[in-house]
């Protein structure tokens, strides 16, 4: 009769032990580069979002059936865009929606069209706008804007993660007005 003695019973239970421990491991690791990579790809895509919709209200800036009777950009800060449309074709420039604001507060890039400043994205590190004439060249004058530049660098906004660690990452595009 063959029987398993103590000895031996205790060396496969630690051996077992061992094991187990060691997939549990790398289960948690494998983990924790899936929650790493998801973060930063959502990361990415909220930055990709926010200036593709700034680059489409920039574009639009000055619409209406009169756009030379009003400015298209109202103010153009290095960090602070305001954007102008007549919508409802009066000539004036006062609805709700008709002058839109893009900045940043601490680290949430915020959109104003009337309604009070909303969050577009959080876990924002620098916002930039550079104008240009229509010669290209870096320009203050309102009139004479003709493309905008947008830079964008975003970073995690929750310091507890191991994303955190990882560098900045930034996101630009230059637009043209359309409407001048």
């Amino acid at each position: 009769m063959s029987g398993v003695n103590l000895a031996e019973l205790l060396v496969s239970l630690v051996l077992s032990g061992m094991l187990l421990a060691s997939l549990a491991s790398a289960l948690d690791q494998g983990q924790r580069v899936f929650a790493t990579s998801a973060a930063h790809v959502e990361m990415m895509q909220s930055a990709r979002v926010a200036l593709n919709r700034m680059a489409t209200e920039i574009r639009q800036a000055g619409r209406g059936p009169t756009p030379d009777a009003f400015l298209a950009i109202a103010a153009a800060e290095p960090s602070r865009i305001v954007l102008q449309h007549d919508l409802d074709g009066n000539g004036v420039i006062a609805g709700t929606g008709e002058t839109i604001t893009w900045r940043l507060a601490a680290t949430i890039l915020r959109r104003d069209a009337g309604g009070g400043a909303q969050p577009i994205i959080n876990g924002v590190r620098d916002l930039t706008f550079t104008y240009r004439d229509g010669a290209g060249a870096v320009t203050t004058r309102l009139d004479a804007i003709r493309t905008v530049g947008i830079r964008l660098v975003v970073a995690p906004d929750h310091s507890a993660s191991r994303l955190a660690a990882t560098a900045p990452r930034t996101v630009s595009t230059q637009v043209r007005l359309r409407n001048r």
